[in-house]
Parts: structure tokens; sequence; C-alpha cells
């Protein structure tokens, strides 16, 4: 369908009551979508106190659900209304839609309150996390732009910008290690460089980006930061501590049940809006759409995203613990000998630990496989699977896997040893259930020979 769509700006408002404060502040008996900066101040910039002041969406009836508005196009009453809406003279923040592609109300909804979540001024849900990265960096850097990226991110993602970008925009990319300032400076090339680009904690290696001084060389350089939280929501927000654009895989953690596959971009709303231009947005003309009843779920789900995580962190945490008194290689940022242990303790938010996932260095692909064999056969620990964010522990060897895209010298360069376990702690089942199938697994590898058996006499008949 070749319809036209408007752009209008994105407006995280709605028609409400009459009635408004002193300070020209709607009250409805609901916080404002986005609080302005007092309440956000006086929250102390917790994520949790954020996603509740985001106004709660009733159903169409009452409900205390907001319902799922599946159309693909909607109705007008009146002809003249449609042309202005097609001027951009009515739009979403007056209850005005055209089509689903454009702005979805289910959709709209989950946008606030994950703009809400991280901080930003807007948001926009997508139909996955790549295309949520794919179409940021497309809009932020165009035709033969380049991009300053950190060497070690998720196999997708350095696919993207290694192989397809190039192809596909002529947008280059130059990996560095983003905890040298000086060579993230070096590397940016004036006039051509648009995004500093990084991962909260660095698929699979958990190496911590530094957001606040990354975010001041992006400001000095006049480059966007980009930061993809996918395995950190709740417990850092990116863009409280000068990231431009956050990003996520809304299928791992926000979603939760390994059930559905989304995206999101929480920005600046002039950026947002510049990617719902009619004729030069992204977003408008490559069309990752959410779905409807994908964003009614998610947003069911976000209420307990807190509760989840902290879970998540709390076994992460005594898990790695316990596996360096074992003697294993553990990797997690919430050990104190984790060469990032400090700085995240420095940019977390209170209260919501260090982070679901850990690393496990069994040196080989081989002893990898074995223990996550027994792991997953012999005492059902978790599931050998990739993604994360699940209530079960997934497991998966990266380089042959998940970083499977990257060359072997890539891999070595990122610090991806060829026996790296990615563990996605689940919460289900006890602590100590799972701790103790944890160790069943691990006593079970290389088992010591069978003892000779006790040879019979040899009896004469």
């Amino acid at each position: 369908m070749a319809e036209t769509i408007p752009s209008p700006a994105i407006s995280y408002s709605k028609k409400r009551g009459p009635k408004e404060e002193e300070d020209g502040r709607v009250d409805d008996g609901w916080a404002a979508p986005l609080a302005s900066k007092r309440d956000r101040s006086e929250r102390g910039g917790d994520p949790t106190a954020a996603l509740a002041s985001a106004r709660h969406e009733f159903g169409e009836h009452g409900g205390v659900n907001m319902s799922i508005e599946a159309s693909a196009t909607f109705t007008v009453m009146e002809a003249d209304t449609m042309q202005r809406m097609f001027k951009g003279e009515l739009g979403p923040d007056r209850d005005h839609y055209i089509y689903s592609r454009h702005f979805n109300p289910t959709v709209l909804n989950l946008s606030r309150q994950m703009a809400a979540l991280e901080g930003t001024e807007a948001a926009y849900c997508t139909a996955s996390g790549m295309s949520a990265i794919s179409s940021v960096l497309i809009q932020l850097c165009g035709a033969g732009g380049h991009v300053v990226a950190s060497r070690c991110l998720y196999g997708g993602t350095h696919a993207l910008l290694s192989h397809f970008l190039p192809r596909a925009c002529g947008i280059h990319t130059t990996f560095v290690d983003l905890h040298d300032m000086e060579a993230v400076r070096a590397a940016v090339r004036e006039g051509k460089t648009k995004v500093l680009y990084a991962e909260t904690m660095a698929n699979p290696t958990l190496v911590v980006a530094d957001v606040p001084r990354l975010s001041e060389v992006a400001r000095e350089k006049g480059v966007k930061l980009v930061v993809d939280n996918t395995f950190a929501p709740m417990v850092v927000s990116p863009a409280r501590l000068g990231a431009d654009v956050v990003v996520h895989s809304v299928s791992k953690y926000i979603s939760g049940g390994a059930d559905v596959i989304a995206g999101v971009i929480c920005g600046p709303e002039s950026l947002l809006n510049s990617m719902m231009d009619l004729h030069n947005g992204t977003l408008m003309l490559l069309g990752p759409t959410m779905n409807a009843k994908v964003a009614f779920e998610i947003s069911g789900r976000l209420p307990h995203l807190s509760l989840r995580m902290k879970e998540h962190c709390h076994r992460a945490l005594v898990y790695a613990t316990r596996m360096r008194k074992l003697g294993l290689k553990v990797i997690y940022p919430g050990l104190d000998d984790h060469p990032h242990h400090a700085l995240l303790a420095s940019i977390t938010n209170p209260g919501y630990g260090f982070g679901g996932m850990l690393c496990l260095d069994m040196g080989t692909e081989e002893r990898a496989n074995e223990l996550m064999h027994h792991l997953q056969n012999t005492t059902q620990f978790g599931l050998m699977a990739v993604s994360l964010g699940y209530y079960e522990t997934l497991m998966s060897c990266s380089g042959s896997s998940t970083s499977s895209e990257m060359s072997p010298g890539e891999r070595a360069q990122a610090g991806i040893s060829p026996g790296l376990i990615r563990l996605s702690v689940g919460y289900s089942g006890t602590l100590e259930q799972r701790w103790s199938q944890f160790e069943r697994a691990l006593a079970l590898r290389h088992p010591p020979p069978p003892p000779p058996q006790k040879q019979q006499p040899y009896l004469r008949l």
C-alpha cells in the first residue's frame, strides 16, 4: 500500500481533564507520561519510580489493562479530518491515528513506558532489537558516514557494522578498546564520524562501558553516543549518564518470556521525529513496526521487571562467588576482582545488583560443551540456548554461537576464548537446588576410570 503518511511531532501526552495546576501541568489523577524535570529530580532517577509515573492506560470499557488496538488502519468521522491528519495538523497527541506502521495506540503506550524507564524524551518500539540498532545507525550516519565502536559487540551487531552497512550504505566502522579514551578520540574522523557505539556490558565478555567518560568524548567530538542496554535494564540507565540514544532487544530481559521478538529506541524527541519523517525517516520508510499484540504482552510484564532483574542479579552474584571459590575462571562484574567492578558500582542504580549475565571460561570448546551437556541433560541446571533474560538459565558457547559472525582473530582481540560459556542466570527453582545441580554437573566432567574389577579365581573342572 503506497499511502502517504505525515510525520507529525511525536507527543507523549493525550487529551486530559480540565483541571490544570498552577505550573501548567495537567492533573487528571495520573502523572504525565514523562514527568517534569522537577519530578525526575525528586525521584532521584530510579527507573522503577519513573516507570510507575508513566500514565496508566485503561481499557476501552474501563478495564484495568489497556485494550489491544489490532487495527492496521483507522477511520475518521469527517472527510476533512483525514486531510488535516495528512497535513500533520492532527495526530496521536489528539487521538487521531492513520495507519499502524505510523502510530498504533497500543504500541505508542509501550513506547511511553519505555521512554519513562530509560529517562528519555521519547521512544519508539520496533519489531526486533536489530531493527532498532540498524534504523538508528542509518538515520544518524547517512550514506558514507563513520562509526567508532567497541571491538567487543554482539555478533549480529558486529556483522552489521563490519559487512552489511559498508556494502549497503557506505557506512564504515573503526573498532577500538573503548576504555582507551585516547584511542577513541584518535578514531574519530572529523566531519565523517557520526556515532560512538557501545554496549553497557559487552556481549559476551561483560566488559563495562564507561558511559560518563564516553559521553564526554562524544560531546567533545560532536558525535552521538548510542548505547545498547540489553544486558542491563533497570541496572544501568545510560541516558541519565550522558548517552544520547539507548537501544534494547526487548526480546530479552524486558520481555522475560523468550516468546516474542521486539526492540526499542529511546532518545530525544527530535531524533524520533526525524526517524518518522515522511521522506527520509528510517522508521517510517523501512517499516520495522512492532505488532500491537506484542506491545500489549510486553506492557503487562514491565511492572515486575525490577523484581525479576533483582533476582537475576542476586543469583548471578551468588553463583559467581561460589564458582570462584571452586577455582573456576569466572567473569562477572559484580566480583571485586573484575577489572570494571568499581566502574559498574559507580554507575548502577542502587539496589538492582550487577547484572544477570556471567561467563565461565573452560579453556576449550570441548570442555565447555561437556559441561553444558551435563548441566542440561544430566542435572537439569539450565538449557543450551542462545538469548537471555529467561526465567530458566540459558547457556551457550559464544565463540561458536552468538559471536560466530566474528573471525577467530576478531574474537581473540575481543577476549572471547573458544571455551567461553555465556550464562544467562535464571530464577526458577530454589537457589540451593540449582546450585546443587551445578555442582553435580561439574563433578561429572572427565570422570575417573572405574576401579579394576577383582578377578575371579580360575576354576579347574
